[in-house]
């Protein structure tokens, strides 16, 4: 790899006391967008660490009837912390990636940010780049790696911090922390491995020279493409366990739903339990599924324009008797 001017510069850590112990002070680009992320900035600044600019996705169409311009979560969080905002819709260009290495920073930090890094902007920091990962890997590189974790039945799952290279999350590792699936919801996970993440990147920043990466094993290789909304439409031709799975694996977003009379309805939670009969069958008057394999029981829904209430509270005011059929 050819070594940049950014690279090449005399370092700028500091070596900063606190409470009788050495702290290590980094000027840190932070890319990032979604919630994820913000756990991340957060520990960093409030771990010393000196965010010299933040980069996020642009602000998107939102607010009231789409029109409203939404700054994402990173972006709100940065400048509530008055730091410097980014949102260039590409890296691709010389001036913009110019602009970045005028920057100076030890090291950038990534977690879910949303555009590929081309090499220069690799190159550009004297560390490098450092992503947050919300996987073991090398199993599930990719856009959304806890959804397809669950939809997979895996048991664990976790983070890893890993030095970014060119492939799509191929580069070294330096840290990777566990924690079990158990019956959580995608929505659930990613909110305990972004505060997992945020605190294992700030101690392998405390110890970042004392790291040894290691590549990552051939074996293994698992790949969590985008999700795609088709994806959650429920499947009751599939066991009751993977029905179950798609529920939580698309809560809160885009919700696993099924349709009936034309109407759409989102299943916020639903438990496996004993029954058989035709796939998509209802089985009795609490909304009891058949599945290929056993059968699950909607818990908490969500009507098309109408508020999440408990099953029970629909069924009071929309029926769905026993044998009813459910596409």
């Amino acid at each position: 790899m050819t070594m940049s001017y950014a690279q090449s510069r005399p370092s700028t850590l500091r070596q900063v006391p606190a409470s009788g112990e050495r702290r290590i002070e980094l000027r840190i680009i932070f890319m990032g967008t979604p919630q994820f992320a913000v756990p991340a900035l957060v520990a960093l600044v409030e771990a010393g660490h000196e965010v010299v600019a933040v980069y996020t996705q642009p602000p998107r169409p939102g607010g009231r009837r789409g029109k409203e311009l939404t700054p994402s979560p990173v972006h709100k969080e940065a400048e509530v912390r008055g730091i410097e905002v980014r949102h260039p819709v590409s890296l691709k260009g010389a001036e913009e990636q110019a602009a970045f290495a005028a920057l100076e920073a030890d090291v950038a930090i990534v977690a879910a940010y949303g555009l590929l890094l081309p090499q220069a902007i690799l190159d550009a920091p004297r560390k490098g780049c450092l992503n947050i990962h919300a996987s073991i890997l090398p199993r599930w590189r990719g856009a959304a790696p806890i959804q397809r974790a669950i939809l997979a039945g895996d048991p664990t799952t976790g983070v890893t911090i890993m030095q970014m290279e060119a492939g799509l999350d191929t580069g070294p590792m330096l840290a990777t922390l566990r924690t079990t699936i158990d019956a959580k919801t995608a929505g659930e996970l990613t909110d305990e491995l972004a505060d997992k993440g945020a605190q294992l990147m700030v101690g392998t920043l405390r110890e970042l020279d004392n790291h040894r990466p290691v590549t990552q094993p051939e074996d293994g290789v698992t790949y969590a493409r985008k999700i795609e909304k088709a994806e959650a439409r429920l499947d009751f031709t599939a066991d009751a366990d993977q029905v179950e799975r798609q529920v939580r694996a698309f809560q809160p977003a885009p919700g696993a739903f099924f349709e009936l009379e034309g109407e759409r309805y989102k299943v916020l939670s639903a438990q496996v339990v004993e029954g058989s009969g035709n796939p998509g069958a209802v089985l009795d008057d609490a909304l009891t599924i058949a599945c290929a394999s056993g059968a699950i029981r909607v818990m908490r829904i969500q009507r098309a324009g109408k508020p999440a209430m408990d099953t029970a509270d629909l069924l009071r005011g929309r029926p769905v008797p026993a044998g009813t059929v459910i596409a």
